[in-house]
């Protein structure tokens, strides 16, 4: 099985050969391109169609070879009728047509998914969710979002299933989806800078020591984490909030689900030893205590790579699903 994989996103675009081979992903082949490096999505699109046929001649592929074509992008998508329906992070993809695109360009069948829902595929079929029939995968990066693979299968509900950053786990507090106290507004990477931001002022007036407050429009997650690990009392302060959050955040969604793992990539990824620890208390006071022993919750086993492996899984799964 060969396939070809498109990761789009606000940042960058990834265009990918892989197949599978004894039960893994290889990937053969893979080129990136700046997203904001093209005006219009049309020139953007007709560039990675002009990339991946290089690819498949690099490799003297030929289309008919093609098990098909898997493309992850951000929502809002209509997977119905195979459209990008302007995600906040590509201005302009207004009822853009890709599957059709794809389709009538190489011939073959184009599986459309949200980001996060290929992420938890490629999880469940090549990373930590291997065996699994009930998992549920958190981004936990830029954005909070979930892909939720229930009784052995992708559930997408009407399109829209696994928005959890929009779960509101406070009357009070930083804002994502555009709602204070947001999952996302707490736990995320932007949600981390906006909490920065959000209690700045109260953790200086309290006395807390950071050498964070006088670059406050410079932080990132990534300085606050380190600042964190080096004891910096206000970035422990947002990192512990964020822990404590995420916990309940999860507790929510162990209650309702009862996935087996809760498999979490990205920032949780890079500091598990932190956030395990720091999100437990929160979790077995909110969660039902026979729910939360059913229930393994792990960083990301595809790490760096699942954005790649996530496209192409959406249509290397389908011979062994």
């Amino acid at each position: 099985m060969v396939a070809l994989g498109l990761d789009i996103g606000g940042t960058k675009c990834a265009v990918l050969l892989g197949k599978l081979e004894r039960g893994r992903c290889v990937i053969l082949q893979k080129e990136r391109i700046a997203t904001r490096d093209y005006p219009t999505w049309q020139l953007l699109l007709t560039d990675l169609i002009d990339r991946a046929r290089r690819l498949l001649a690099a490799e003297k592929i030929e289309k008919t070879a093609l098990c098909g074509i898997g493309v992850s992008c951000g929502g809002p998508l209509d997977l119905k009728n195979g459209l990008i329906c302007s995600p906040p992070n590509l201005p302009g993809w207004d009822k853009v047509p890709i599957v059709s695109l794809l389709e009538k360009a190489f011939g073959v069948p184009v599986v459309l998914c949200n980001d996060a829902d290929a992420c938890a595929v490629a999880e469940w079929r090549f990373g930590a969710g291997q065996g699994c029939r009930n998992l549920i995968f958190l981004t936990f990066g830029t954005g909070m979002g979930a892909g939720l693979i229930l009784n052995g299968a992708l559930y997408t509900g009407g399109g829209f299933a696994g928005e959890v950053g929009h779960m509101r786990l406070a009357a009070q507090g930083p804002v994502g989806y555009g709602k204070a106290g947001s999952f996302e507004g707490f736990c995320s990477g932007g949600g981390l800078v906006k909490s920065a931001v959000y209690y700045a002022d109260a953790c200086r007036k309290q006395g807390m020591p950071s050498a964070l407050y006088n670059r406050l429009s410079e932080v990132s997650a990534q300085t606050i984490a380190e600042a964190a690990a080096k004891g910096d009392a206000f970035a422990l302060y947002i990192m512990k909030n964020c822990a404590k959050k995420l916990g309940q955040g999860l507790a929510v969604l162990i209650d309702i689900l009862n996935p087996e793992k809760i498999i979490i990539g990205s920032i949780y990824e890079r500091n598990q030893a932190f956030f395990a620890r720091e999100m437990l208390p929160a979790l077995q006071e909110e969660t039902l205590p026979a729910a939360l022993s059913q229930c393994e919750i792990v960083p990301a086993a595809l790490g760096e790579t699942i954005g790649d492996v996530a496209a192409l899984s959406l249509v290397l799964t389908k011979e062994d699903a």
